[in-house]
């Protein structure tokens, strides 16, 4: 043990050391008045890495890519030049913004030119939402940090590196997948590269508010609780916190850590799907204001039922990738947010899992504001290096930064740590962690993870895991009719379930190709899938304590698993709703059951 510990004390100084400037996150970007760097970038595709390692493979001092250098003779030796290369439109994934790119892994180099006004007293923080999988950042030449993860937002101070006038900032982009990352190697979707979600500078004061968080407190009904953090240890500096709907008004003074709690009673109209009420909060500090809107409910559980706002509720759901309708590659726009979200609510949803990475902040927040619960996750996915220290802390960090970001939004009620992960000691100590970890974050949220069902004689399902103390829903996935069984035999299945929780059938589901039609035990066409969805939810019924279904999944995704000529090509078609929009058969089924359930949850 001890060994470990000082193992990740020395990987955490180094590491530490080598993102010396990814700062804390800024809480919610999007009020800080942000400067988008969003448009065209230049791209240059580099499969050995010329741009970065030398002829021994070893890094660039100078003279990387990184440095945009020009010739400024006809004699000069320049072997690239990022001002002619091709444009992509950022946000975007080069796999579906590149036909040539489609299948590649590896890096990408992007240049992206800019012109800004430095403020005297201001400190300049270069944000991107996403960026797949390992990014090195440059600033004029200068290299202003990177970051690991793939669905995580990082930020970097630029302070001393930008200037008045004309500027350039160029990205290494690496989406290689290696079997220590989080994700692993081995996973059932796009691995699309690039700089995915938004690009922007906010200037902020030397001294700014650089997170907070203002939510119900645990236990409670009527008290609001909330802390604001500054960037810096300052003690003795005044913010204003204001909730103007409930008159509070509440002048606040930061410890010595630069800190200021605080709590409020008020008579508050609890955040539901029927009626997702946001209030609107005001932070006032001495040089800058922020504004957000946040709900204020409470969720927890009480033997089998999971509870909102002290009422049983049953989670009608669905699975959803960050995939942009109609076939388009990554979702990253307030546009792909209201569609997706827009078809789940036209089945009857309540409750939608973001699988199987942190979603864009667009998504969450628009998801709030249409009144669905959402189920948060990491890609903990498969097979992961369970002793690995270093994947150990990969993983935390990003659920770290999971939370961090989406702490304030009232629709997220569930944090999951993995899915489908084989049961071994090294797998129940890695995740357990992870549950303990999430729990010392947020202590407010359920946590889950998505597990799986073993298969007994006489047709017994039987669910077993160690990690069942440590999550508050029992979710599991299962296959029925897909993997397993058949549709006929789903209604001689039995289901053990030995623990007093709440149940999530987190996944079920089969594969139909959109259009495709035959008789009801023809794999892949609509009437199979129609059966498959009519089987299952009569089987599913039975189980108790069943508390949500999300099953797999809303829209046919890209993943390079899925083969099949003129059925698959490259999609998996699990989605209810083809990649163009068209919805199939066991749409309606699931739209029928769902509309029953709330009925009969009225």
């Amino acid at each position: 043990m001890m060994k470990r510990t000082l193992f990740v004390f020395i990987l955490l100084f180094t590491l530490g050391n080598l993102y010396a400037k990814e700062i804390p996150l800024v809480s919610n970007i999007y009020a800080r008045q942000p400067i988008s760097l969003n448009g065209k970038w230049n791209y240059v595709v580099d499969p050995l890495e010329n741009g970065y390692y030398d002829y021994r493979l070893k890094p660039f001092e100078k003279n990387g890519f990184f440095e945009n250098k020009k010739a400024k003779s006809p004699s000069d030796l320049v072997e690239y030049n990022l001002d002619t290369s091709p444009l992509m439109n950022i946000p975007g994934d080069w796999n579906t913004r590149d036909r040539q790119l489609y299948f590649y892994e590896g890096t990408v180099w992007f240049k992206k030119d800019f012109k800004y006004t430095k403020r005297t007293g201001q400190r300049d923080i270069l944000y991107f939402g996403a960026a797949n999988y390992d990014a090195k950042v440059y600033v004029n030449g200068k290299k202003v940090g990177e970051h690991i993860g793939g669905y995580t937002p990082f930020n970097f101070d630029i302070t001393d590196v930008v200037k008045n006038g004309d500027n350039f900032v160029v990205v290494k982009v690496d989406n290689k997948r290696a079997k220590d990352n989080v994700p692993t190697v081995n996973m059932d979707w796009w691995n699309y590269g690039g700089i995915t979600r938004d690009v922007m500078i906010v200037q902020v004061p030397d001294l700014y508010v650089e997170d907070y968080s203002i939510q119900l407190k645990k236990g409670s009904k009527d008290t609001i609780s909330g802390w604001i953090q500054l960037n810096a240890q300052t003690a003795g500096q005044g913010i204003i916190v204001e909730i103007p709907e409930l008159k509070i008004k509440q002048q606040l003074i930061t410890d010595a850590q630069g800190r200021a709690a605080f709590e409020s009673k008020a008579k508050l109209v609890y955040w539901s799907p029927e009626n997702p009420k946001l209030y609107d909060i005001v932070i006032n500090e001495e040089n800058s204001e922020i504004k957000d809107q946040i709900g204020f409910r409470r969720i927890e559980t009480k033997g089998k039922q999971i509870l909102l706002n002290g009422k049983h509720v049953f989670l009608r759901g669905i699975s959803i990738h960050e995939e942009a309708p109609y076939e388009r590659g990554r979702a990253w726009s307030k546009e792909d947010a209201k569609t997706l979200l827009t078809w789940a609510k036209e089945m009857g949803c309540n409750y939608v899992r973001l699988a199987h990475y942190p979603h864009n902040e667009i998504m969450v927040r628009e998801a709030e504001k249409m009144g669905l619960m959402v189920w948060s996750e990491i890609p903990v996915y498969w097979t992961i290096s369970w002793e690995n220290p270093a994947t150990y802390q990969n993983a935390e960090k990003q659920l770290h930064d999971m939370i961090y970001r989406d702490k304030n939004r009232s629709a997220v009620i569930i944090w999951s740590i993995a899915n489908e992960t084989p049961h071994s000691d090294a797998r129940d100590k890695f995740l357990s962690d992870l549950s303990k970890y999430a729990r010392q974050q947020d202590n407010t949220r359920l946590i889950s993870m998505a597990m799986e069902v073993t298969k007994a004689p006489d047709n017994l399902n039987k669910l077993v895991d160690n990690m069942n103390e440590y999550v508050d829903v029992i979710s599991f996935n299962q296959y029925i009719g897909w993997y397993r069984a058949s549709n006929e035999a789903a209604h001689l299945m039995k289901w053990e379930i030995p623990y007093d929780k709440p149940v999530i059938i987190s996944e079920f589901g089969g594969s139909a190709l959109q259009g495709l039609h035959g008789d009801k035990t023809e794999r892949w066409t609509e009437e199979y899938q129609e059966e498959l969805y009519i089987r299952n939810l009569e089987m599913l019924e039975k189980i108790d304590g069943l508390s949500g279904l999300s099953p797999w999944i809303l829209v046919d995704f890209r993943s390079p698993r899925r083969q099949l000529p003129g059925i698959q090509d490259f999609f998996n078609r699990k989605g209810l709703i083809s990649s163009w929009g068209i919805k199939k058969k066991a749409f309606y089924v699931m739209q029928d059951y769902y509309k029953k359930k709330e009925a009969e949850y009225k």
